[in-house]
């Protein structure tokens, strides 16, 4: 069984992390597998990536049987060609990208799910930056992105002190979109990921290319881009669909284009 399942179902790039037996942590095979997949998804019959963990977890983070043999690949390995190109990947991929976590979200797993564009969470699922309690630093992009979802001094306690965050608790503090009851987890984060699969593609790739360059940029600059991109915007076809439809008192349909 191969260790990413990948189906394209409604316009959405489904994902599913399948290790199972190992909480769905990531080997290089796992790793390597999951960069060809998101590449996949860049193809123009997916307009929503949908992310989620076969079984009781989400992602354990490094499997850590793979870095603590006499063979084991150096963390600079492990950074530079696992995780690093995965979040990357993630946040430059044109169009939106769920994280479904339904269980435990450990170390890289915890963060690559962060990354994402839209995190949902069952309730009974758990966030925990575990590297403090390995002796590592946060990675996976976690120090970038955490502190800008949460604050910095929350997420300073949560890297340094190892905290579990539950779902109820990331959803108050912001760390994540919603959370759902577990019976009814499959389906509500799947209808997200349906009803981003039917929005505008190309506006809702713009918004995240919006809202990444303004973590880099001053207020200027950024309304030089809303300019820039807002007249991207006007010329697809899904603005011109959005207008009549709403001219013409009618739900819009919109292609992607």
């Amino acid at each position: 069984m191969s260790s990413i399942l990948f189906e394209i179902k409604d316009s959405i790039g489904i994902i599913t992390l399948n290790r199972t037996d190992k909480l769905n942590s990531f080997n290089r095979e796992m790793a390597l597998l999951m960069q060809q997949t998101l590449d996949e998804c860049k193809g123009s019959e997916v307009r929503c990536v949908f992310i989620t963990g076969a079984g009781k977890g989400f992602c354990a983070g490094q499997d850590l049987t793979e870095v603590t043999g006499p063979d084991a690949p150096g963390f600079n390995v492990i950074l530079s060609e696992h995780y690093n190109p995965i979040v990357t990947r993630i946040h430059k991929l044109e169009k939106p990208v769920v994280a479904a976590v339904n269980g435990v979200a450990a170390g890289a797993g915890a963060n690559i799910a962060l990354c994402c564009d839209v995190v949902v969470a069952a309730e009974s699922a758990s966030f925990i930056q575990a590297f403090s309690k390995l002796g590592l630093v946060p990675d996976s992009s976690g120090t970038f992105v955490l502190p800008r979802l949460i604050g910095w001094q929350k997420a300073s306690a949560i890297m340094m002190l190892g905290t579990k965050v539950s779902a109820t608790e990331a959803e108050r503090i912001g760390m994540i979109y919603q959370f759902f009851p577990d019976e009814t987890f499959a389906e509500n984060s799947m209808n997200i990921a349906k009803y981003l699969a039917q929005m505008p593609t190309k506006g809702l790739a713009y918004t995240k290319l919006l809202l990444n360059n303004s973590l880099s940029t001053h207020f200027e600059e950024q309304l030089l881009d809303e300019n820039i991109f807002q007249q991207r915007a006007a010329e697809t076809d899904d603005y011109r669909e959005g207008v009549k439809a709403f001219m013409e008192k009618r739900k819009p349909v919109f292609r992607g284009s």
